[in-house]
């Protein structure tokens, strides 16, 4: 039993020394600029005049990728500032053109009259410029010519505001060229030997991470109890908590947002990426790489806590198998034979971006695999929500398949007693998870719109932006920051309580048409409250089982681990006939008391 002991505390420092082994990268990487390789990321156009900015800094190593990146956004500002300056319009040729008109009747013959000779990029760019952007003024009369140069003047703002995302380079563009650039001319001792550093920062916290699990096979009991959770300094919002907080929502803000900052990370993994795809590594890949390692290694934490219990092992075995297979491994086999990135059980709305022009179009250009993806993408959400979740409620889906789920369930498990029971977070979740979801079917009703007709101007909304706001709102900010990075603040499902729109579709079908329930034995109920504690979902699930009330809530993922953590066996997991699902007699001990829907 002592060496154990000893091997688990030995895990304990082998993973902690791993771990800082894995954020020191942040802080080792080297670069050096080629003029080889930013011709390759900017493109010959922009070229030559991003070339002359960057003289000074060809060959010069930087020892922090923060001096780097600054230096290299503040070269493509400057490009993008004689670019402009090269483009702009002035706003006297408002007048000029004003005055070519025949009388207050605006022609587009008089454009050149006032750009001047064509010859040149410059003033053929200006000329179609204008030409495009005052179609639709085109024989249209003014009072005066004042008017008429003051729309002009209008329209060449709107035309010299566009030179940036044209000619030159948007912020958007300024930050995904950082971090093309800043991965490729990384000469760091993780350049120099990734498979090395892979070893060190991940391997050797694997190794840790299991040397400090498999000793509790035969340390500690199996099964979870109310044994201190809530005196512990990592899983009751104490400091070690609120440090891991703050490192996971750092994590996805750099992850979104700056991965520039993150190329050590990425380049690590660069040689994992190209044996499975053929390509290199993205941010994306570096982060299904981790997303993955960490539900296969907390998952084996969880078939050793919930021993047991053959469900709890099953649906972690499920998850685990999902993620690794479907959501990882098979999506970049599929790049690999030149097909669509896709993975197959993700599904609208979670997956909201399935019905963007680019994804639709990546689709049907693949020929018959890509209409495949499509018309599976399309039966999962019309079909297969509707059936599977009747016949065994949303736990097939949100427990056993979803990679947030299996996250959740994995890696969030220590933190499932910190979800907010009372009754005002219940009536928050109701208003925020279905007007997300509202929000989703708003957006993609737009987005397919703007497919099918070209236009991208809605009830005068701009569905691009639409798109833009739930993606950078939803898909960014809720599902990654808060959804993972709040995990030591306020549960394991955040996400999937909150936010995620497929959860709420799926907990319309349960709540209301479905053989899924929980039942419950009230009189066998001591209220220890176990269930309660336990309950990832905020429900008071102890309310239910002393009146033995069937749990029918749309929130329920069906994880049953209320039931696992039941010390009398009160609750139990059914997929029954409907009837009997609602208006069960309500009991105290073994006495009925009345009847509540």
């Amino acid at each position: 039993m002592k060496s154990l002991k000893l091997v688990h505390k030995i895990g304990l420092i082998v993973f902690t020394i791993g771990f800082i082994t894995y954020l020191s990268l942040f802080f080792l990487g080297q670069y050096r600029l080629d003029k080889s390789d930013l011709k390759q990321s900017v493109g010959d156009q922009s070229f030559s005049v991003v070339d002359k900015y960057a003289q000074n800094i060809y060959g010069i190593q930087y020892d922090d990728q923060f001096s780097f990146v600054s230096d290299f956004k503040s070269i493509l500002s400057q490009a993008n500032e004689e670019i402009k300056s090269k483009f702009e319009i002035s706003t006297y040729v408002a007048r000029k053109i004003a005055n070519s008109t025949e009388g207050n009747s605006f022609q587009q013959s008089a454009i050149e009259k006032g750009i001047g000779s064509p010859e040149g990029e410059v003033g053929k760019w200006q000329i179609k410029q204008l030409t495009d952007y005052t179609g639709w003024m085109e024989g249209r009369e003014y009072e005066s010519s004042e008017e008429l140069a003051a729309q002009l003047e209008k329209v060449i703002s709107d035309v010299n505001n566009s030179i940036i995302s044209q000619k030159g380079f948007s912020q958007d563009n300024i930050n995904n060229k950082a971090f093309t650039i800043a991965k490729k001319s990384e000469v760091g001792p993780v350049a120099q030997n990734p498979w090395l550093w892979l070893l060190l920062a991940i391997g050797i916290p694997i190794i840790g991470a299991i040397m400090y699990l498999l000793p509790r096979l035969k340390t500690q009991h199996a099964g979870i109890k109310n044994d201190g959770i809530f005196h512990s300094a990592l899983k009751n919002r104490g400091w070690i908590g609120i440090l891991l907080g703050t490192f996971l929502i750092s994590f996805y803000v750099f992850l979104y947002w700056f991965p520039e900052y993150m190329t050590s990370w990425i380049v690590m993994v660069d040689p994992l990426s190209k044996m499975l795809s053929g390509n290199p590594a993205s941010q994306w890949f570096m982060y299904g790489f981790l997303y993955t390692l960490a539900i296969l290694v907390m998952g084996i934490r969880m078939i050793i806590k919930y021993r047991h219990s053959p469900y709890q092992m099953v649906r972690t075995v499920s998850v685990m198998f999902f993620q690794l297979a479907f959501a990882f491994v098979i999506p970049e086999i599929l790049v690999r034979l030149n097909q669509p990135y896709m993975d197959l059980k993700n599904m609208w709305p979670l997956d909201y971006s399935f019905f963007f022009d680019y994804r639709l179009n990546e689709m049907v250009e693949a020929g018959t695999i890509g209409l495949f993806m499509l018309g599976w993408g399309i039966a999962l959400f019309t079909l297969g929500v509707p059936i599977f979740t009747y016949l065994y409620g949303k736990r097939w889906y949100c427990s056993w398949v979803c990679g947030c789920g299996g996250l959740a369930e994995t890696l969030g498990d220590p933190y499932r007693q910190l979800s907010d029971k009372s009754l005002g977070a219940w009536k928050i979740e109701r208003w925020l998870i279905h007007g997300v979801l509202v929000f989703a079917v708003v957006m993609t009703a737009a987005v397919l719109y703007t497919y099918f007709t070209g236009s991208s101007q809605l009830l005068g909304m701009n569905t691009y932006s639409i798109r833009a706001v739930y993606g950078f709102g939803i898909g960014s900010i809720f599902s990654g920051v808060i959804g993972t990075g709040f995990y030591p603040f306020m549960g394991n499902r955040v996400w999937c309580r909150f936010g995620c729109p497929l959860a709420a579709y799926l907990g319309l079908v349960q709540r209301f048409k479905s053989r899924f329930r929980i039942t419950t034995n009230g009189g066998q109920c001591i209220s220890c409250g176990n269930c309660s504690t336990y309950c990832e979902m905020g429900i008071d699930v102890r309310w239910y089982a002393q009146r033995g009330q069937n749990i029918i809530r749309s929130s329920c993922v069906g994880c049953g681990v209320c039931s696992s953590v039941c010390p009398r066996g009160v609750l139990n997991l059914e997929n029954r006939d409907e009837d009997g699902r609602f208006n069960q007699p309500s009991l105290i001990g073994n006495d009925s008391f009345g009847v509540q829907s």
